[in-house]
């Protein structure tokens, strides 16, 4: 759905449409993961190469989780702001935006759709040291609930499991 639509259907300069992402988005969705974590988290190390991470992303990501939406800038065939992945019936694996496309909502306009696919609470883990992203699950109502020292994931970066419901 368009962010602006007037009345004819057609979208206002600016738009940004969320939708469901398809295996041609997945170098766009790659480009995005990889821009926004070495904006955001220069401290996380690169464990994968981007050849290995498109391969994932393409393989893995994009045609076994539940559901991955994109936002993209100005509708039909328009470049990839960023994207959401829900894992299983209740986790929010993913959500990342370019960080030009930041504080515009956008991260927002994911996590609905996530929100409205799940029936019922949602998990994630975030990074400890990712304080933006934690501040923005906060604002979303989301709650820390446990602590991890980083052997759960293939960094080995302590995180947090947050958990929403409705």
């Amino acid at each position: 759905m368009a962010e602006h639509v007037y009345v004819d259907g057609s979208e206002a300069p600016g738009a940004v449409r969320v939708r469901r992402a398809t295996a041609g988005d997945a170098e766009a969705v790659t480009r995005v993961f990889l821009d926004s974590r070495a904006a955001a988290m220069p401290w996380l190390p690169r464990i994968h190469s981007d050849a290995d991470t498109l391969a994932w992303i393409t393989h893995v990501v994009l045609p076994t989780s539940t559901a991955v939406w994109v936002a993209e800038a100005g509708g039909e065939g328009g470049e990839v702001l960023g994207f959401a992945v829900l894992a299983g019936r209740d986790e929010l694996d993913h959500l990342y935006l370019r960080p030009d496309a930041l504080r515009r909502g956008i991260g927002s306009r994911l996590l609905a759709e996530v929100r409205g696919a799940v029936d019922g609470p949602i998990r994630l883990y975030v990074f400890q040291r990712n304080a933006a992203a934690r501040a923005f699950y906060e604002r979303h109502g989301f709650t820390a609930v446990a602590f991890d020292d980083g052997g759960r994931n293939e960094e080995n970066e302590p995180d947090v499991l947050y958990r929403w419901a409705p």
